[in-house]
């Protein structure tokens, strides 16, 4: 991969991410558990991609499922094995790139939770993260992720925010692009080192792609099922995610339909269900 494609994997986010985005994790968890309720019987091994510190992979593991975690950041992957050995449950972590990652094994269920796929450099990039999904996948297998819409870059991708805990302080001052569907937040940190206060900077960004675009990336990768929903009722105290500004999508990858899963008729159609379970 040359230079002009890599990603640098988040630092400081990375060390504060828990702290940062804990009221996110109570409406990804039901989402995960309602949408995914049909299919969790079928499913013996699972990877997260872009694990982050490994939270999902681990409720996972829990149940049971053979979990692999991935994720681009060698702190994020060492935070994640940290909490696999506190809880005392197998964790199979990767440091690699989500648009180019391969699994010892192919996996039944390959989830990608808040808006990780947003995050990758290029619009073109979709493509390859389908790819390497679709390889990772034994077929009939499911890939989950969701993902921020236009609408929400319009929404939340704006002003500023200031966080503050005892011995750090960041503010976030975001902004997008609409016509280039783009979002990104310079984030200024203030880390406490014994008496002295140092001042570090982070660039998040994110690109965007619409429904349409989504689906037939899927199709073309292997992917013969899509559906979707809008996350506005599994957000409902969070005011900035208004319907349409952030879309769970689940996709079923072609082949041998998994045991015991109801095949639906309506293939290379999505639909937007609000809320209702994964058939």
């Amino acid at each position: 991969m040359s230079q002009a494609e890599t990603v640098k994997p988040y630092r400081w986010l990375a060390q504060y991410y828990d702290e940062i985005f804990a009221s996110m994790r109570s409406p990804a968890d039901e989402a995960r558990e309602r949408l995914l309720s049909r299919i969790m019987s079928s499913v013996d091994s699972a990877c997260d991609l872009a694990c982050g510190t490994g939270t999902t992979a681990l409720i996972l593991a829990r149940k049971g499922i053979t979990m692999y975690a991935v994720d681009l950041s060698p702190l994020m992957c060492r935070l994640a094995r940290k909490k696999a050995s506190r809880a005392g449950l197998p964790l199979h972590i990767l440091q690699a790139d989500m648009r180019s990652f391969r699994l010892p094994k192919a996996v039944d269920l390959i989830t990608c939770e808040f808006d990780a796929l947003n995050h990758v450099p290029h619009r073109r990039d979709l493509r390859k993260v389908a790819r390497a999904v679709a390889r990772a996948l034994r077929p009939g297998g499911h890939f989950f992720f969701d993902v921020n819409n236009s609408l929400g870059f319009k929404r939340y991708w704006t002003g500023a925010v200031w966080f503050e805990k005892p011995g750090v302080a960041l503010v976030m001052r975001n902004g997008h692009s609409r016509e280039a569907d783009r979002a990104w937040s310079d984030v200024e940190w203030f880390i406490r080192h014994g008496r002295l206060w140092r001042r570090y900077h982070e660039r998040v960004e994110e690109v965007c792609w619409d429904a349409d675009e989504i689906r037939l990336t899927l199709q073309e990768t292997g992917f013969d099922q899509v559906r979707a929903w809008d996350a506005a009722p599994f957000f409902k105290d969070n005011p900035l995610i208004g319907p349409g500004c952030r879309t769970f999508y689940l996709a079923r990858k072609g082949g041998s339909p998994q045991p015991g899963l109801h095949q639906s008729s309506r293939a290379h159609r999505t639909s937007i269900h609000p809320g209702s379970p994964a058939a």
